[in-house]
Order: structure tokens, then C-alpha cells, then sequence
């Protein structure tokens, strides 16, 4: 019996992917609640949906430096007039120190212009400024007497630009030129006591800065730039000199001052 093969053949169709699933619409997802911030330590930080802020950032602040001050120190009156030649002194070198010379005399200058202008020269820290207008001053209140008392009203303004510099060099010299000042006439403390709130707030302010070295050598008293110490010494002048209201007055704007009389 004869054996019949037979061979089949086979197509493969390729049709798309169908898929029976429906699309489906999807609920739309709610966003989060934004954060309200509210502050630390408070009621509103207990409630919900808040963030509480954290501390502020530190400002940074500014320290005054003797270089910063040299480079945003504003040009004095008594600087233009010395850089146009306009003063009558010149400069004389000794082998003891340098000093200034006057080239006119002293008694016939008029106080009611120099004076107030070499005042206005204490604020200056450069050479020769400084050098010119500390020992100008000295010299007009030593040879001053009488004539100084018209001109106080027109120093208060150079005095409280000096001591608002808070620049310790510039602040003791300073309180050693009022000192001088007040003791130049008796006319000159009773006429300064109107304008003890001008004067005195950095007074107040500084009252307190003493150096406290502990056991140690403390080198700065030989300059004399202690200046709480000075300004102990210079309220005590001005209340030995003001006459009778000027312990209220300094009482007033510095509470912590004691008299001298009392002590």
C-alpha cells in the first residue's frame, strides 16, 4: 500500500493590535494648599496650612576703623583755606618737635574768623592738618581772653562735629580744648551751659569706656587717650566753672554724673 505525503503551507497575517479597553476619564487631581507663613512662637503657628519663618538674617554692620575714617572723612573749612595758603602760619621744624609759627600777631587776628575755623580743623586725623589746627587752637585760647566769649555760639557746631567722629584721638583732644576753653575767662562756662544738649549726648555715650587692663600696664594713660577718665575731668571743669545751673544741665544729659561739690 503506497504511502501519500502530503505538505501544508501556513500565512502569517499581520494585523493591528486591537484592545477591548475603554478609555476611561480620570478625575482631575487636586493641587496642594499653598503654605501661608506666619510667625515663630505664635498662635497662627498651630494652625494648619501655615509655615512658620525662620529668624531673620543677620545685617551685617559696619565698624568704624581709623583707616575706614581717613577714606570717608569729608574736607574741613580749615583745609580749604590751608590749601589755598589763606592762614597766616607756617610750619617750623625744631629739634624738639615740630611747631607752628604765626606770621602776623596773634592779637591782631580777628577771632569772630580764625576761630571758629581752627575749631573746625579738630576733626581732621591727617598731617599736617591735625598738627596746624590743635596747636592754632591752643594758641588763640591762651592769647583769647575776653575775645573768645563773642565767639562761642559759632563753636558749638565745630565742637559736636569733632566729638561725633568717634574717633578716640580726635574725641581727647577735643575734651582737652573744652577744658582749655572753659578756663580761658570766666565768662566762657556759665555762656556754654545753653548748649550742653548739643555738647554732651556723646558724652553720655562714652562715659563708661574706660580701659580695663586688669593687672596690666595700661600705656595709653601717658598719651592721656583714656577718654572715659577725660570726660569725668572736663564735666567736672564745666560744673566748677558753668555757675549755679550747670550741674542740672549735665545732670540732665548725663544722668550718671556726680557732682563734685557733693563727693
Amino acid at each position: 500500500m503506497a504511502t501519500k505525503s502530503s505538505s501544508a503551507s501556513y500565512t502569517i497575517e499581520a494585523r493591528p493590535f486591537a484592545t477591548s479597553a475603554k478609555l476611561v476619564a480620570r478625575r482631575p487631581v487636586k493641587s496642594a494648599p499653598s503654605l501661608r507663613p506666619v510667625p515663630a512662637f505664635s498662635i497662627e503657628s498651630l494652625q494648619k496650612n501655615t509655615l512658620v519663618m525662620g529668624p531673620p538674617k543677620a545685617q551685617k554692620r559696619e565698624y568704624r576703623q581709623h583707616d575706614k575714617h581717613l577714606l570717608q572723612q569729608k574736607a574741613t573749612s580749615f583745609r580749604m583755606y590751608y590749601d589755598r595758603g589763606d592762614l597766616p602760619i607756617k610750619m617750623e621744624y625744631l629739634t624738639g618737635g615740630d611747631k607752628i609759627a604765626w606770621t602776623v600777631d596773634i592779637d591782631k587776628l580777628d577771632y569772630g574768623l580764625y576761630l571758629p575755623l581752627f575749631f573746625d580743623g579738630l576733626s581732621e586725623i591727617r598731617h599736617p592738618y591735625k598738627t596746624y589746627a590743635r596747636q592754632g587752637v591752643q594758641d588763640l585760647i591762651s592769647h583769647g581772653g575776653d575775645k573768645i566769649y563773642p565767639v562761642i555760639p559759632q563753636l558749638i557746631i565745630p565742637i559736636k562735629n569733632a566729638l561725633n567722629t568717634r574717633h578716640i584721638e580726635v574725641m581727647c583732644v577735643t575734651l582737652r580744648i573744652i577744658q582749655q576753653l572753659v578756663m580761658a575767662s570766666d565768662l566762657i562756662g556759665p555762656a556754654l551751659v545753653p548748649f550742653y544738649r548739643q555738647l554732651l549726648p556723646m558724652f553720655n555715650a562714652y562715659k563708661v569706656k574706660n580701659i580695663n587692663s586688669g593687672d596690666a600696664i595700661d600705656y595709653g594713660q601717658k598719651n592721656n587717650l583714656n577718654v572715659g577718665d577725660l570726660i569725668d575731668e572736663t564735666l567736672q571743669v564745666l560744673e566748677r566753672h558753668g555757675g549755679e545751673d550747670a550741674f542740672i544741665n549735665i545732670k540732665y544729659m548725663v544722668p550718671t554724673y556726680e557732682s563734685c561739690y557733693l563727693n
